[in-house]
């Protein structure tokens, strides 16, 4: 993090900046553009040399890319499927995961106050991203910003849309299963039904040949998730949150 009233010098600034795009895997143009990005209200002269804007406008960009890429991706969900994933997708949450991951706090430009806080509020991770986002789109007249969106929130769309974000229950069982039986589950396609563009699946889950209460899914993967937390309740004793009959 760096503290605005130590500004580093010209060629420290340099490096943070071009640390930073390697990091993120993209070189601008316009290094201002960049260093406003990474700039909090705290760290700046004044308010509109803050990354306030850019985080405004790369939360619209952001929201709008992820609904095309779920337009596009998933054309057997229904309009509130489609919400109920952007809203887990575009959530500050998930902005803020991506960059911790990324290690933007290193980059960050904060006032003396905020810059002696051993913590980085997740607000400032969140915003950072959006405001990446914009100045990403700015800098380049192509699809650098699609791309960088796509490369850092596509995995989290399909995590989303397979409901790994809400519980990730394939992984649970597959935990259980190896820590109590020594084995893998197997998921086994029980039924299909619908016409090919909008087919509907039956899945079962396997462990150590006992074959638990299947689920239906408008894909499989969703199916394999809701036939997994079948599974977990049944060996939990609890009652099945997916009947098929």
């Amino acid at each position: 993090m760096s503290d605005n009233n130590q500004q580093p010098g010209g060629e420290e600034s340099s490096d943070r900046l071009e640390a930073c795009e390697r990091r993120i895997g993209y070189v601008f143009r316009d290094k201002e553009i960049l260093r406003s990005a990474l700039t909090h209200a705290s760290g700046a002269q004044h308010r509109l040399a803050s990354n306030e804007r850019l985080e405004f406008l790369g939360d619209a960009i952001l929201g709008a890319v992820v609904c095309e890429l779920l337009y596009r991706q998933y054309p057997e969900y229904l309009e509130g499927d489609l919400t109920k994933i952007k809203s887990m997708v575009v959530s500050r949450q998930t902005c803020a995961k991506i960059s911790e991951a990324l290690g933007l706090e290193e980059f960050l430009i904060l006032g003396k106050g905020m810059a002696s806080s051993p913590n980085v509020p997740p607000s400032l991770l969140s915003d950072v991203f959006e405001s990446l986002v914009a100045a990403i789109y700015l800098d380049d007249a192509g699809t650098a910003a699609r791309d960088f969106i796509e490369r850092f929130i596509g995995p989290e769309v399909e995590l989303a849309a397979s409901g790994e974000m809400g519980g990730n229950y394939k992984s649970l069982l597959q935990q259980l299963a190896q820590r109590d039986f020594g084995t893998t589950p197997s998921y086994h396609l029980v039924e299909e039904r619908g016409p090919d563009h909008s087919k509907s699946f039956k899945v079962a889950a396997h462990v150590t040949g006992r074959t638990f209460h299947p689920a239906w899914g408008r894909n499989k993967k969703e199916a394999e998730q809701r036939a997994a937390w079948n599974a977990l309740s049944e060996i939990d004793g609890k009652p099945i949150p997916y009947p098929t009959d």
